[in-house]
C-alpha cells in the first residue's frame, strides 16, 4: 500500500467559516445490538495476518428485498484460514428483515443465503426485471448472484447466469467492489466486478519472506509484488444469463490494477454511465462510456488517477455527489494512513480538479479510510462527507502508530462555499466509537427523514448508527420504478429544486467500500416545504413533478408522473 509524506498544508478557514461548521443538529447512536444485529463478522486472524486477503474486510447493504417500504440489511461475512469450524458454527453472510419498529429479525436461514466463504462486496439490482431487487456478492472464489424469489427466499444462480468469475486457468479471483449498470442502455442491468489480486495461498509470500514490514512491524505482504486482478464486465443477455465482454468492451485496457471500490455515474453529462474504480497502490481507473458498447480508460487525462502532487495512492472507498451544486458530479475517495482522502471537483467535459487541500480535507492524515459517502446529514440541501476508518494491520494494535487498529469516523460538514469543516466530535458516540471499520452503507432504516449508517467491521459485530435530528430541516425521498428502463431505475438522474437550490443525484448500484446504500434518493430541503422533481430515465423519458410536498417518499414510475 502506498505510503508517502505530505508536503502541502490544509486550507486555512476564517473564524466565521469554522463557526458555520458546527452544530448540525444531528447525533448518531449505535443501536446495532438492541436492534438485533448481534452476529460477529469474521475476517482473517484477529491479531496477526499471514496474507493480504485477510486485511480487506467486506461490505454491507441497505435494501428493501421484500418491497414493504422499509430497508432491510445484508452483511457480507468472511472466514479464517486456520479455523476448523464445527457443524453449524462457520460464519455466514447475514440477512436481516426490518420489523418496522427499530428492530430486525435474522432471516438468513429462511432466506437460503447462509453461505460461508471469503466474502467481499455486494451490490443490488433487478437483473431480470421482475420487480424484485436481486443481490450480487463478490468473493475470493466463486461469486453469488442471489435471485430474489419474492417470498422471502433467494436462490444462487451465479453459475447458471455465468458470473462465477474464475480465471481461464481456474485460479480463484479476489473479486471486490461491484455495481449493476446498464452500460448499453438496453433496459437490462449489466454487471461490473472489480478485482484486487489473483491470490493463491500456496504461492503467496509470507510476512517473513520479504521481510514485509510496516513501521518496523512484520505484516502481510502486498499488494506491490503480487499479481493484480483484472476487472470484469458482464453484459446481460436478457434471458437470465450474462456474457463476459471485458476484453471486447475495453475494460482490460487500463493502467491500474488492485481494484477495490467501484462507483458508476455519468461524469461528463452525456447521458451514458461511466465507471470509476479506486485502485490500491497505483493509479485509479475511470472508464468513459463511448456509447457503442465499449469504454476508454481516461483517469490520468481526466485528473482522477493520482494525488494532487501526481503520486499513486492506496484507494479504498469512493462516493459521488454534486457537492457544490454546479451541475457536475464530484468524487471523494479514501486512502491509506499517512495520506489524505481525495476530493476531485468535476467540471465540463468530464474533467476534474483535485480540491483536497483547498476544500479542507488536507489536514487529517492519521486515519486509514475505507467506506465513503457524500450524504446530507443535516438536511440543509448540501452534501456532507462521511468516512469510515480502521487500520489494515491488526499487528499495530492500539498503539501510537497513526491512530491504532480501531479508529473513529471522520465527518466533514459542507460549508456551502466549496469548503468543508471537520465536525466529527460534535456528532455523538456513534461517530466517536473506535472500530475496525470496512464496508459502509447509508440509508434511512426507520423512515424518519434522517440518514442512518450501517458499518461492517473486521472480527467484531457491525454498527448501526441511528441519526437523531433536532434542527427541523425538511426532506424528500424519491423512489424510482423503471418501465422501459431497468426496473430498479439504476442510472436515472433526478434533479431536485427547492429553496433556491438545484440538487442532483443518480440511482446507483454499489459504491462506498464494497457496499450498497439505499436506492431511494434522499434530498435535504432546509426550510422549503415543497420541491420540484425532474427524473431523466436511461431510456430518455423525462418525468416532472411540480410542488412535491416535503416529508414524503415520492414514488415515480417511468412515464407515469404521480400526483405531488
Amino acid at each position: 500500500m502506498t505510503r508517502r509524506s505530505l508536503c502541502r498544508t490544509a486550507a486555512v478557514f476564517t473564524f466565521d467559516q469554522l463557526i458555520r461548521g458546527q452544530n448540525l443538529g444531528v447525533r448518531f447512536t449505535d443501536v446495532a445490538r438492541e436492534s438485533g444485529l448481534k452476529a460477529k463478522t469474521v475476517y482473517g486472524s484477529e491479531n496477526r495476518n499471514k496474507y493480504l486477503i485477510e486485511t480487506t474486510g467486506c461490505g454491507a447493504a441497505f435494501f428493501d428485498y421484500d418491497n414493504d417500504g422499509w430497508l432491510d440489511i445484508f452483511l457480507v461475512n468472511g472466514t479464517r484460514f486456520e479455523a476448523k469450524w464445527t457443524a453449524g458454527a462457520a460464519p455466514v453472510s447475514r440477512m436481516y428483515k426490518n420489523n418496522r419498529d427499530g428492530t430486525f429479525t435474522d432471516v438468513t436461514a429462511a432466506s437460503g443465503m447462509a453461505r460461508t466463504g471469503w466474502g467481499s462486496g455486494c451490490c443490488v439490482g433487478d437483473f431480470d426485471n421482475d420487480g424484485l431487487d436481486d443481490l450480487f456478492v463478490s468473493y475470493w472464489g466463486d461469486c453469488s448472484l442471489w435471485k430474489n424469489l419474492g417470498n422471502g427466499k433467494f436462490v444462487d444462480v451465479a453459475a447458471k447466469a455465468g458470473v462465477t468469475t474464475r480465471t481461464k486457468s481456474g485460479l480463484q479471483r479476489h473479486n471486490t467492489g461491484c455495481a449493476f449498470v446498464d452500460y448499453n442502455k438496453d433496459g437490462h442491468l449489466d454487471l461490473f466486478v472489480a478485482n484486487y489480486i489473483d491470490f493463491d495461498p500456496k504461492t503467496a509470500p509470507l510476512p517473513e519472506s520479504g521481510p514485509c514490514k510496516y513501521k518496523g512491524i512484520l505484516v502481510a505482504c502486498g499488494p506491490p509484488g503480487l499479481q493484480g486482478g483484472k476487472n470484469i464486465l458482464f453484459r446481460n443477455n436478457g434471458d437470465g444469463t450474462f456474457t463476459d465482454v471485458s476484453e471486447a468492451a475495453g475494460i482490460l485496457k487500463t493502467q491500474g490494477t488492485y481494484g477495490l471500490g467501484v462507483i458508476v455515474s455519468d461524469f461528463d453529462n452525456d447521458g451514458w454511465p461511466d465507471i470509476y474504480v479506486a485502485n490500491d497502490s497505483t493509479s485509479s481507473a475511470l472508464y468513459r462510456n463511448k456509447h457503442d458498447g465499449t469504454f476508454e480508460e481516461i483517469a490520468i487525462e481526466s485528473g482522477v488517477a493520482f494525488s494532487a502532487d501526481g503520486k499513486p495512492q492506496a484507494g479504498m472507498g469512493v462516493s459521488v455527489a454534486d457537492y457544490d451544486l454546479d451541475g457536475y458530479f464530484d468524487i471523494v475517495k479514501t486512502n491509506f494512513a499517512g495520506d489524505t482522502s481525495s476530493l476531485y471537483k468535476g467540471a465540463a467535459g468530464g474533467l476534474f480538479e483535485d480540491q483536497t487541500f483547498q476544500a479542507g480535507l488536507g489536514k487529517i492524515t492519521r486515519f486509514l479510510g475505507w467506506g465513503a459517502s457524500f450524504v446530507d446529514l443535516d438536511n440543509d440541501g448540501w452534501p456532507d462527507i462521511l468516512l469510515c476508518n480502521g487500520h489494515v494491520y491488526p499487528e499495530v494494535g492500539e498503539s501510537d502508530v497513526e491512530s491504532g487498529y480501531r479508529q473513529r469516523k471522520v465527518v466533514y460538514r459542507n460549508l456551502q462555499n466549496g469548503h468543508f469543516a471537520e465536525v466529527s466530535e460534535q456528532l455523538g458516540p456513534g461517530i466517536a466509537a473506535k472500530v475496525s471499520g470496512r464496508g459502509m452503507a447509508v440509508g434511512d432504516f426507520d423512515n424518519n427523514g434522517t440518514i442512518d449508517v450501517l458499518v461492517n467491521t473486521v472480527n467484531d459485530v457491525p454498527q448501526l448508527l441511528r441519526c437523531e435530528s433536532t434542527n427541523g430541516n425538511r426532506w424528500i425521498k424519491v423512489k424510482l420504478k423503471g418501465v422501459k428502463s431497468n426496473r430498479t431505475g439504476i442510472g436515472a438522474r433526478v434533479v431536485c429544486v427547492a429553496g433556491g437550490r438545484r440538487q442532483m443525484d443518480e440511482v446507483r448500484s454499489g459504491g462506498s467500500y464494497l457496499s450498497q446504500s439505499d436506492l431511494r434518493l434522499h434530498f435535504g430541503l432546509g426550510t422549503a416545504e415543497t420541491a420540484d422533481i425532474e427524473v431523466r430515465w436511461p431510456s430518455g423519458v423525462v418525468d416532472v413533478v411540480k410542488g412535491a410536498k416535503a416529508g414524503q417518499i415520492l414514488t415515480v414510475s417511468e412515464g407515469q408522473t404521480p400526483a405531488s
